[in-house]
Parts: C-alpha cells; sequence; structure tokens
C-alpha cells in the first residue's frame, strides 16, 4: 500500500496526544492534518476531505460520538474513535453511531497503525480489488462503490466495516460464521472477552438490508457459534 495516497485527520484536542499520532502517521508516510474540536473537523471536511478520520470522543463543544452520528448522514469515511474510556458500553455506543473501529488510550503505536492500514486496505478494496456487483434475495452488492440496492431500487451506501462484513458473508453463503472469523475478517484482530464489535455491525448491517431487522431473514443467528448468510441467487 502507498500510504503517501491516503489523507488522515486527527481530531484531538489534547496536544501532547495529538502530536504522538501525526508523528507515529508522518513516519508511516500518510499524509496528516490535525485539528482540536469539531468546528475546525468541519472545515476540513469541507475543503480537503482525508480518506480516514482518528476521533477522540471527548472533545470541547460537540463530542466525537455527536459528529460521528453528523458525519454519518453524508459520509462513509473511514472513522476510528481513540478514547479514553474503556467502558465496553463506551465502545458499542462509538460503534452503533458509525465507527468502523475503536482504540483506547494509553495505546501502542504498533497497534494504531495496524488499525489504520486496515482500514485504509478497505478502501483499496472497495475501490480497485473487485469491479463487481454480487445478487442476492433481489439485493444488488455493488463492490465498486460500496453499496446496496433493495428490490424496489432504493440505493444505501455502506460504511467501509459494513462493507467488510457483507463482503466475508457473500463470500461464504450458507456456512456458520463464527464471531472470532468475522472480526478478523472486519478488523484483523483477535476476539476478546466481552468483544461485541460484530454483534454491532451486524444489527447496523440488519437496518440496512431486512425488511424487520428484530426477524432477519438474510442474516440468521446461529445461537453459540454465530451467524449465518442466508440471501439466495449469489
Amino acid at each position: 500500500m502507498n500510504a503517501e495516497r491516503f489523507h488522515i485527520l486527527v481530531v484531538e484536542d489534547d496536544d501532547v496526544t495529538r502530536a504522538k499520532l501525526t508523528s507515529y502517521l508522518e513516519v508511516a508516510g500518510y499524509r496528516v492534518s490535525e485539528v482540536a474540536d469539531g468546528k475546525a473537523m468541519q472545515r476540513v471536511l469541507l475543503s480537503d476531505m482525508p480518506d480516514l478520520l482518528l476521533l477522540d470522543i471527548n472533545l470541547p463543544g460537540e463530542d466525537g460520538l455527536e459528529l460521528t452520528r453528523r458525519i454519518r448522514r453524508r459520509s462513509d469515511i473511514g472513522i476510528i474513535f481513540v478514547s479514553g474510556r474503556t467502558d465496553d458500553v463506551d465502545r458499542i455506543v462509538g460503534l452503533e453511531m458509525g465507527a468502523d473501529d475503536y482504540i483506547t488510550k494509553p495505546f501502542n503505536p504498533r497497534e494504531v497503525m495496524a488499525r489504520v492500514k486496515n482500514l485504509l486496505r478497505r478502501t483499496r478494496r472497495s475501490s480497485g480489488d473487485h469491479q463487481e456487483v454480487r445478487r442476492f434475495s433481489g439485493w444488488q452488492f455493488d463492490m465498486r462503490t460500496r453499496t446496496v440496492t433493495s428490490p424496489d431500487g432504493q440505493k444505501t451506501s455502506l460504511t467501509r466495516a459494513e462493507f467488510e462484513l457483507l463482503c466475508a458473508f457473500t463470500d461464504h453463503p450458507g456456512t456458520v460464521m463464527a464471531r472470532e472469523r468475522l472480526l478478523n475478517h472486519v478488523t484483523h484482530r483477535v476476539e476478546t472477552p466481552n468483544d461485541r464489535t460484530v454483534d454491532v455491525l451486524v444489527r447496523r448491517l440488519r437496518r440496512k438490508l431486512e425488511n424487520d431487522p428484530k426477524n432477519p431473514e438474510l442474516i440468521i443467528t446461529a445461537h453459540g457459534e454465530g451467524y449465518i448468510f442466508a440471501g439466495d441467487h449469489l
């Protein structure tokens, strides 16, 4: 991967943490912008849209959760939360809001780089590695534009994490996919106890694909095992 292709925006109000993240990314060859709050972030998004956000949750003014909610109304840009909050509830809420991944402070520079590279790998996959449209149960999944089109013609964009999860499901239709296998596919990390990342992403994907997300017909829960993608005519 040519790191210089990618522009990363670091949104962090702590000067020391922001400087560390910026330094790590610049040494790795990325083009980096840095800001300390949501207002400055919005200005960068309007003038020079980055490929990825490293976004702190605890920001002055609007916090990272609310900023993510607003961003997701109009963009599928990659978002990684970097936060001092370690509670599982905060992680789940962040993912529910639309974040693609979550890193807690204090962080290991290698972990940050691994998460960044993985999320940007999804960008490359969706922009060039797969020039195809997959079809299931009347839906169309355009892997180039990272969108799904419903049987009645409604088009919906997927975030990068949702895209990668649907790739995993459509790669293995009718197969029980364990949570740890799905997590590794989406984030390239090992599942830890109480990790709800996959469950949250499945809920997000169900809201976009299922007529009744509470009674899913496409993404079926295999209790105690994982999930099965039941879409037909792939």
